[in-house]
């Protein structure tokens, strides 16, 4: 049996890794590791939690004794680490934070892992460290139109259309890095001490760098849950600047299946790029979200558009991201499997449904950080 730890399980992107890997491979012994800070949520995994081969434990992966004696006590085979403080508003506020989960939770993760690992007879053979980490960590792509390829600006586009359409530029797994937040700027400080930890001790790594994710149980500070819910209870849309941001988007489900690939199949050492050329800006998706959103509710059409409001521009806003996944597709053979409107209905769906669960994650401490934030308060 494979005794395989995820951390930041319990939140929006781990949790579909963690009923991936419990309902896939019952052979495993899949732990989920989760502070239960206010974006982690056991609800989010309620429907495998009496699996046999499923257990959580709560913990700050700041402390190395605790993650150490884990190690010790499971017999960690492998570990896949995707805890991590991931709002840049957040960071702008408490850069503190930041550096003190995703760098120096990230080395407390590496070095208990090298101790266990090391006090072993076969060592790293075996054995995996995973880090999942983000495509903001290599700055920003200028926003342009190449020739004869003009920009989508109608609710109705493709996917397909949307692909080039805002640059001939992407970021690749050579990308130079040039974080400009705090949140990215700790994420490419752990980037780069996974990778040390490869070249230094010989502990078998791999990093993956993944675009903009959305679908069910992501925590509604992000903008498409945000979103749905204002328009749904009529809300202001808060729109940075102009909505001129270009953001490309992968539906969760499909980056746990990434994960899974490239945690099996995936080269040591290697980093992969995971995205899924389907460049929106945020105005745009906007407009498709309140088009699907009162399409569903059965409000008159465009009626919530009157909900846009722009406020000042975030500090240090990178205007364009854009992953280019061709290595991961040609040699793991991933892909993406839904189109852009197919899933943002299927996400719409989902939380216009399961209302309850919304209800509960924008009480207490999130509502009073969303005022704060947003209203001005």
């Amino acid at each position: 049996m494979k005794n395989i730890v995820i951390t930041g399980g319990a939140g929006f992107i781990g949790s579909h890794v963690v009923r991936l890997f419990v309902n896939k491979y019952p052979e495993y012994n899949v732990i989920c590791l989760d502070k239960l800070t206010y974006a982690g949520n056991l609800a989010n995994l309620k429907d495998i939690e009496n699996k046999p081969n499923y257990k959580f434990v709560k913990m700050d992966i700041c402390d190395f004794e605790a993650f150490y004696q884990l190690m010790q006590n499971e017999k960690v085979d492998g570990i896949i680490h995707l805890a991590a403080e991931s709002h840049v508003d957040r960071s702008i506020k408490d850069p503190f934070t930041f550096a003190q989960t995703n760098v120096m939770g990230t080395l407390a993760l590496l070095q208990a892992a090298k101790l266990y690992w090391e006090s072993l007879p076969e060592k790293y053979e075996g054995k995996r460290f995973y880090h999942i980490s983000t495509d903001e960590v290599y700055g920003a792509l200028e926003l342009t139109h190449p020739e004869g390829i003009e920009p989508p600006f109608t609710t109705t586009a493709s996917s397909s259309e949307h692909h080039l359409a805002y640059g001939k530029d992407f970021f690749y797994e050579d990308t130079k890095y040039n974080p400009h937040s705090p949140y990215s700027a700790a994420k490419a400080s752990s980037d780069h001490f996974v990778r040390a930890y490869h070249d230094t001790y010989g502990m078998p790594t791999i990093v993956t760098n993944c675009s903009n994710n959305y679908g069910p149980y992501q925590f509604p500070e992000k903008l498409i849950p945000l979103f749905i819910n204002n328009i749904r209870h009529r809300k202001p849309l808060p729109v940075y600047g102009k909505g001129e941001n270009v953001r490309d988007w992968l539906y969760v489900e499909d980056h746990a299946r990434a994960i899974d690939l490239i945690f099996h199949k995936g080269k040591t050492a290697e980093t992969y790029n995971i995205g899924g050329f389907n460049e929106w800006k945020n105005i745009d998706l906007i407009k498709v979200m309140i088009k699907t959103v009162d399409s569903i509710l059965g409000n008159p059409e465009g009626s919530s558009l009157e909900l846009i409001t722009y406020v000042t521009d975030r500090a240090g806003h990178d205007l364009r991201y854009a992953i280019d996944s061709t290595k991961l597709q040609k040699e793991l053979g991933w892909e993406p499997s839904l189109q852009f409107e197919e899933g943002i209905e299927k996400t719409v769906r989902w939380y216009l449904e399961n209302q309850e669960w919304m209800d509960n994650v924008t009480s207490g401490d999130y509502q009073k950080y969303y005022e704060t934030m947003y209203c001005g308060k």
